[in-house]
């Protein structure tokens, strides 16, 4: 497919990646990633050496750090919190939603490593991404930073047939693609980079699809200056990107959830949910058809999110109330469906 025949979903959805960032609405892109790529080396030789178990001892002084010396991701974790409950956060809770995404920090080396007899792994609705690979059509796997996208790689046991392309901005996680490049090379030379241009995005996108292979991404935090669609989550509006379910709609695959949740020591439930076998965004109603379809997905998000409140790794005002407002999100939220509980 040339660019001049692109369809016109997965040409807008391109424009939108590589819009100039805003440095007032860019909040989480501008907070620095902790540690570094020097940390994650650190870390992975030290897991590797010492083992799960003993490693584990680290995530206290990690979550002191992270509670008392990043400032911002603490307000965040508390307003976030304060959201889930109703009612103010205690510190305890803050810790521990901190100490929780020190500890599947620490368990994506073991993951990645493919090491998962460490891990106990439940996996439910599996038969929805069965139903979907099925159709030999590549699928396209929709995820979120809540809870371990990781966890997803315990598939390579049950479909080593299946490939896996992974969306990941390259150029913002250094210290995630040391660990790919350190613990899984073959994975490492699947990544699709989110940082460069957007129709070169798209087109590898569309290239891993047309091979049948599972492309994953996250659909739930929006890159700055991109296209947004407002839904209501947790009671108010946030903003959601609308480039997933443009490049869902061109490239005419089944679109499945993915939740990897967290439920300490070492376990976690790998959720799959079929979304649709096929998204359709009329261009004629192409508006409300976003609205619906990133209502959905918002939905089952805080489904999810209120099954493991402490896997929420968005560490920023995700909602960023004022500017989805000043958008026109308070309009559209108001008429949304209340989030399932």
């Amino acid at each position: 497919m040339s660019p001049s025949s692109a369809p016109p979903e997965l040409a807008e959805a391109a424009a939108s990646p590589s819009a100039a960032p805003d440095p007032d609405t860019a909040d989480w892109s501008a907070r620095p990633e902790a540690g570094g790529a020097r940390a994650a080396t650190a870390l992975v030789r030290i897991a590797r050496r010492c083992g799960r178990r003993a490693t584990r001892l680290l995530l206290w002084p990690a979550t002191l750090y992270f509670a008392f010396r990043r400032a911002p991701e603490r307000r965040a974790s508390r307003a976030y919190l304060t959201r889930v409950y109703g009612r103010p956060a205690r510190m305890r809770e803050v810790m521990r939603h901190m100490h929780t995404f020190a500890a599947m920090t620490l368990d994506r080396i073991f993951l990645l490593d493919e090491r998962f007899k460490r891990f106990a792994i439940q996996l439910h609705g599996i038969e929805h991404l069965v139903h979907a690979l099925d159709q030999r059509r590549g699928v396209l796997l929709l995820g979120s930073h809540h809870g371990s996208f990781d966890a997803l790689r315990v598939l390579s046991l049950q479909r080593p047939d299946v490939q896996l392309r992974v969306l990941l901005d390259v150029g913002h996680n250094p210290a995630m693609t040391t660990l790919l490049h350190e613990l899984n090379p073959t994975l490492a030379g699947s990544v699709i980079d989110a940082g460069q241009d957007g129709t070169a995005i798209l087109f590898a996108i569309k290239e891993g699809l047309d091979a049948q292979a599972l492309v994953t991404l996250l659909a739930d935090r929006p890159r700055p200056g991109e296209t947004t669609v407002p839904a209501m989550l947790l009671g108010e509006p946030a903003a959601f990107p609308a480039a997933p379910w443009l490049i869902a709609s061109a490239c005419g695959v089944p679109v499945v959830l993915c939740f990897g949740l967290y439920g300490g020591g070492n376990r976690y439930d790998l959720h799959f949910e079929l979304y649709a076998d096929r998204v359709d965004i009329p261009r004629r109603e192409r508006k409300a058809a976003l609205a619906t379809l990133v209502r959905r997905y918002a939905a089952r998000l805080e489904h999810h999110i209120r099954l493991a409140p402490y896997n929420w790794f968005n560490f920023y005002d995700f909602w960023q109330s004022e500017r989805v407002r000043a958008a026109g999100g308070a309009g559209a939220g108001a008429g949304a469906e209340r989030p399932e509980r």
